[in-house]
Formats: C-alpha cells, sequence, structure tokens
C-alpha cells in the first residue's frame, strides 16, 4: 500500500522584525530572562502591505514554484488559521484569487477552478487539522489516481501593546505538500487526541455600548478644553436611530460589535492545558501503537525515544522542554530510570494527595508545576531535550509565534538543521505533537524519508532569516497600532494588499497584486 505524507514544506515571513533585546529597552522589561528564559532573540513583524491572505499566497507560490506544479493537479487547498479575515468568506478564497492572478497567465484562467478550498480553526492546532484530513484525501484516492493536496498555514500573533503576551508575538505562512510516496515525511494513521473545552485563550465577538463609545469622545473633547453641555449625550442617542439619512447616522444600533486580533487568555492556566493536553493525546497515541505493533512496552521500550527528534507547538522557543516534562514523566514511570530520579528530586504529586474541593485542586496544580520544573532541571531529562528538543527551538527564536504554523516551523528548523550538521535522518522517526487552545491536542508519528536532504537543502530558512530589517519602536508601534499608511519596505517579487473598499468596491473587499 502507497504511503501518505509531507513532500515539501515552503515557508514565508515578514521582512520586517523587531530585535527582542530593542523590545525590552522599549519595554523596560528583562532581556536575559526573554532571551535565556524563554529562547527569544527577534520578533517577525508584518508590513502594512501583508496580512494573513498575503502570507499565505507567498507560501504557496513559493511551494508550487519550486516543484514545478501545474495548479490545475492541485485538488485542495486547506488552510489552518486563527487570523480569518471575514467571518463568511474563507481567507482560503483571497490566497486562490492572488494565486490565480499569478498562474492564469500561464496555466489558463480557470486553473483553480476544479480545486477545494476550505479554512479550519482550532486555535494553533488549525493546520495540522487541516493535514490530518488532506492527508486522509489522499490516501483515500489512491496511488493511481495520485491526488494532490497543499497545506496552508498563516496568521499574525499578535497581543495588546504592554501585555504579558506581547513579548511572544510573531507572524509568518507557509504550504505543506501533500501526496503519495512523499519525499520527506511518510505520516502512518496513528493519531492521538484530546479535546477539552476551556477559555484558556480566544478571541471573543465583544460588545460596546454606543453611550460609552460617546461619552468618552465628550470626556476627550472636555481633556482638551472643548465645552460641552450637559445632557449631550442623551440628546445625541435620541437623534440617531431616528434619522432618516444613512450618511447621517454615526451609530446605527445600542451596541457595537468589536473584532479584534488580539485574545482574551490566562497565560499560567494555558500552560496547564497545554501540557495537560499534549501528555493526554500522547497517552492515547501509545495506545494505539501498541495495537498497531509499531510499540512494545513489554520489551520496556520507552516511545520517546523511538523519536529521534520531538517536534512541538512553540508560542515561543522554550515551550517545548517547559512543557515536555510531563510526557517524559508519564513515558518513564515504574521503570528504573523514574526511581533515580525520584530519588534525587523526591516523589511526584497525585490529585488524591490533596483534599477535593477547588482549593485543593488549585494546590495540586501549583505542586504539580514546581514538580514538572524540577523534572526538567534532572541531568536525564536537560541531555533527553538537548538532543531531541533544542534544534526544533531555533527558528522560532528568531520568529517568534506563527500559531498555527508554529509546530511545521520547528520540523523545517531541525531538519534543515540536521541536514547543516550532515546528520543522516533517512528511516528516522520524529514524534510530532500539535495543540490549539480552547482546547485540542494532537499526537502523530513521522518517518523521515531517503530523499530528504535533497527537499531540505531548499528550504535556506536561516539564510534568508539573516537577510531581513529590523525596525525600530516608532515603526513598531505604528505598525501595530495601523496608524502607519505605508510600507516600510515596498513589496519586491511578493504578493500584497493594495486596497480595502477602494471606490467601486463592495465595503471591505480586499484587493491583492503580485509585485514583480
Amino acid at each position: 500500500m502507497s504511503e501518505v505524507g509531507i513532500d515539501d514544506i515552503a515557508i514565508y515571513f515578514p521582512r520586517l522584525y523587531f530585535d527582542m533585546r530593542d523590545f525590552a529597552e522599549f519595554r523596560g522589561a528583562d532581556f536575559s530572562k526573554l532571551n535565556k528564559g524563554l529562547g527569544l532573540s527577534a520578533m517577525a513583524i508584518p508590513d502594512f502591505h501583508e496580512d494573513t491572505a498575503t502570507m499565505g499566497a507567498n507560501a504557496a507560490s513559493r511551494l508550487i514554484d519550486r516543484n514545478g506544479i501545474d495548479p490545475s493537479s492541485i485538488g485542495r487547498i486547506y488552510l489552518g488559521t486563527e487570523s480569518a479575515l471575514d467571518g463568511a468568506k474563507p481567507t482560503a478564497t483571497y490566497i486562490m484569487d492572488m494565486l490565480e492572478q499569478k498562474y492564469s497567465p500561464e496555466f489558463g484562467s480557470e486553473c483553480f477552478r476544479n480545486c477545494d478550498v476550505v479554512d479550519l480553526t482550532f486555535a494553533c492546532i488549525g493546520a495540522v487539522d487541516a493535514m490530518h484530513n488532506t492527508l486522509d484525501w489522499v490516501a483515500r484516492g489512491g496511488i493511481e489516481e495520485d491526488r494532490i493536496g497543499i497545506v496552508v498555514f498563516a496568521d499574525n500573533a499578535k497581543y495588546d501593546l504592554g501585555s504579558s503576551g506581547e513579548y511572544t508575538q510573531g507572524a509568518g505562512g507557509g504550504a505543506i505538500l501533500i501526496r503519495h510516496n512523499p519525499r520527506l515525511l511518510t505520516i502512518p494513521d496513528i493519531w492521538g487526541v484530546s479535546t477539552m473545552p476551556v477559555h484558556d485563550f480566544f478571541k471573543p465577538r465583544r460588545e460596546v455600548d454606543t453611550r460609552s463609545i460617546i461619552e468618552n469622545v465628550l470626556d476627550l473633547a472636555v481633556e482638551s478644553g472643548e465645552k460641552v453641555k450637559d445632557g449631550l449625550v442623551d440628546k445625541i442617542l435620541k437623534v440617531l436611530p431616528s434619522s432618516s439619512k444613512k450618511d447621517e447616522l454615526i451609530f446605527e444600533n445600542e451596541k457595537l460589535m468589536i473584532h479584534k486580533d488580539m485574545p482574551v487568555f490566562d497565560g499560567q492556566f494555558s500552560n496547564r492545558c497545554y501540557s495537560e493536553s499534549v501528555k493526554t493525546a500522547f497517552i492515547d497515541f501509545r495506545e494505539k501503537a501498541v495495537r498497531d505493533g509499531r510499540y512494545s512496552p513489554e520489551n520496556d521500550e520507552i516511545l520517546t525515544e523511538q523519536w529521534m527528534r520531538i517536534i512541538v507547538h512553540l508560542p515561543y522557543a522554550f515551550q517545548g522542554k517547559r512543557m515536555f516534562p510531563d510526557v517524559f514523566r508519564h513515558d518513564r514511570r515504574n521503570l528504573p530510570l523514574w526511581k533515580n530520579i525520584e530519588e534525587e528530586i523526591g516523589p511526584e504529586p497525585f490529585p488524591e494527595d490533596f483534599s477535593d474541593s477547588p482549593e485543593g485542586l488549585e494546590e495540586f496544580e501549583k505542586a504539580n508545576d514546581q514538580y514538572r520544573r524540577l523534572i526538567s532541571k534532572t541531568e536525564q531529562f536537560k541531555q533527553f531535550a538537548e538532543m531531541r528538543i533544542e534544534k526544533t527551538q531555533r527558528a522560532s527564536s528568531l520568529i517568534g509565534n506563527q500559531y498555527t504554523g508554529s509546530i511545521f516551523l520547528a520540523l523545517m528548523s531541525t531538519m534543515e538543521s540536521d541536514f547543516l550538521d550532515e546528520v543522516d535522518m533517512s528511516g528516522e522517526r520524529v514524534g510530532l505533537c500539535g495543540y490549539g487552545s480552547g482546547a485540542k491536542a494532537k499526537v502523530f508519528e513521522g518517518v523521515v524519508q531517503p530523499n530528504w536532504r535533497e527537499v531540505t537543502a531548499r528550504f535556506q530558512l536561516f539564510e534568508r532569516l539573516s537577510q531581513r530589517h529590523a525596525i525600530d519602536k516608532s515603526e513598531y508601534e505604528s505598525l501595530h497600532r495601523g496608524s502607519r499608511k505605508e510600507s516600510v519596505l515596498p513589496p519586491n517579487g511578493e504578493f500584497a494588499l493594495v486596497g480595502i473598499g477602494a471606490e467601486g468596491d463592495l465595503e471591505g473587499q480586499r484587493r491583492y497584486s503580485w509585485f514583480e
């Protein structure tokens, strides 16, 4: 039976970055804690002409060109994102629009007409879901049909200025070529899954009272020295809804719905959800791997020792090695190795050791967090992380969080690092652990293929990262606030956003162009 998997990956990241040393000085933060504690060196920042769609389209175009693909042979383009541009129209259709512009002159105006597109959203795991779905679709077609699918990921990980998440920002897009007999990784159909409905990180629809907006505007007027009559707010609210001329209406409703790219989140709780979800998905994967015969616990095999590299979702570079001690612990319980660790750091806490109450649960969680940190400081775990996780962190350190793409950036990071270090990865297995807040985790496995080097040689990930343009704090803030009205670097050899709701277009309609 033919195997399916990842044939190639292309990555796109903005040409702009904000150096973490400059960010720390700007915010009065401790650079050493950000750099040595979390692994942060720089954050990728989208330019004025960049958005979710352009980053995804630029990556997809890079993938198509590099592999000489006829667009009419692409059966689907599935996008994983949590930075969608519309509440109804898939962002994937904007990406297709740009690709049609570029490839129609050579392949015809309907070269993408029979391609299926859709967005998948589940926070940072959306692209893994899109890939899981596309792998099934390719496999179901059989090797004779030779289906080709492209999974795109694109996000702008943006947080409120001055918030506790600001230093983890990043942005970028990517595209993954899925087909039979892939050159990079085959992915067996064994998936560990863990889903639980929690509010650790989300982007709610926010409501604001019209009265509050008017009051705030009038307060600003008073602060600037303007005279405002008493009762003016009530008079305005009475007049506006009864106005018969649409162009006179400032507010049509008593409440306004506001969309913000920035999330609501609880960082500490989210870390716990991440750790628990990945551990539970790992347990599910291990049970399925035993049934499939890929793993034999009877021989005291340690599953995570079978994976030469472990690639996980990285909201910041060191998140993997900070959260993976839970899996490390579970995979070694009742073995002589774990008894040695317990002699060093003491016995682990269990929920039954604490009272069955909200206070008891909180005490257990704090004790478990502390125990996780103790595991991470043992020599056994340090050696484990250095061998299996360290190379996955390198690109994340230079880009920041890519949300749905961070796990695939980590995969490219380790494969290019191994390529440059002349490590023979052929036939080796790698473990992959995706996570999305809300919360879901998926654990799966990849087998490195004999031709992986010829594919990886064309990534040029770290070379391209070294050619970016640093911005200063004023440029950073103006781009973040949306007050800047021109690009820092003019678009060059890329797709770019050229207008929103221009004359002759519908309200909010987005227009894009390719710039040579």
